[in-house]
């Protein structure tokens, strides 16, 4: 069971929102706060797997509560819902330590996918957001390892970087490579330990901006 709180300043869309998420047997909404810092004074009661978070609200806001959250509880993974999508908001909520962004226009089913992939670690953007989430380029990635560090990437690890860049997720990239999911967590593992990356989030800004600035 995925244990989720959710955080959003309209008492009428976090009702919405538990009534259609607790359809799913596997999701159960364990708590509600209507802006950022009531949400993190319920985190060590509740202990969410899960903080859906909206961005614009009083006190505390989706984005600094997201810092905040990622800063003093790392396992909790936040999924961003709102109906904005500005490229400020998108690019320091996933920068913050977001797992995912979408808008509040997206699907029931898709929604219910997005919370069970970022709670397995994987990031999850809504349509047209991945553009927006690298925009800052020069802030939020790490410069380009020199070419003795790529190096160390063998063909099939520079394959599956590729396709980080292209925003493919492991199930794709695993059915453009034949290869396992697992086989495919074992190269981007191995990846973001070569190229002293922290997570599949920076990989992916990093890979787009590598491949944009290279022919590789």
């Amino acid at each position: 069971m995925i244990r989720i709180l959710l955080v959003d300043n309209e008492h009428i869309i976090r009702q919405g929102l538990r009534t259609m998420l607790e359809s799913n047997d596997d999701l159960s909404i364990v708590g509600e706060a209507e802006n950022g810092q009531k949400a993190i004074d319920q985190i060590p009661s509740l202990q969410p797997d899960v903080v859906l978070m909206d961005i614009r609200m009083p006190v505390m806001d989706g984005v600094a509560a997201t810092g905040a959250i990622a800063q003093l509880y790392p396992d909790i993974k936040i999924l961003i819902l709102t109906t904005f999508d500005d490229d400020d908001y998108v690019s320091q909520a996933m920068r913050l330590g977001a797992k995912g962004y979408l808008l509040k226009d997206t699907e029931p089913d898709e929604l219910a996918m997005a919370i069970r992939a970022v709670y397995k670690g994987h990031t999850q953007l809504g349509p047209g957001l991945f553009e927006k989430a690298i925009a800052p380029t020069a802030t939020s990635i790490p410069s380009i390892p020199p070419p003795s560090e790529l190096s160390k990437l063998t063909p099939r690890e520079l394959e599956v970087l590729k396709l980080i860049a292209a925003g493919a997720n492991n199930r794709e990239i695993a059915e453009e490579l034949f290869l396992s999911e697992n086989t495919v967590k074992n190269y981007v593992t191995n990846i973001l330990s070569r190229l002293n990356l922290r997570d599949r989030t920076q990989a992916a800004l990093f890979a787009h901006s590598l491949f944009q600035d290279r022919s590789l």
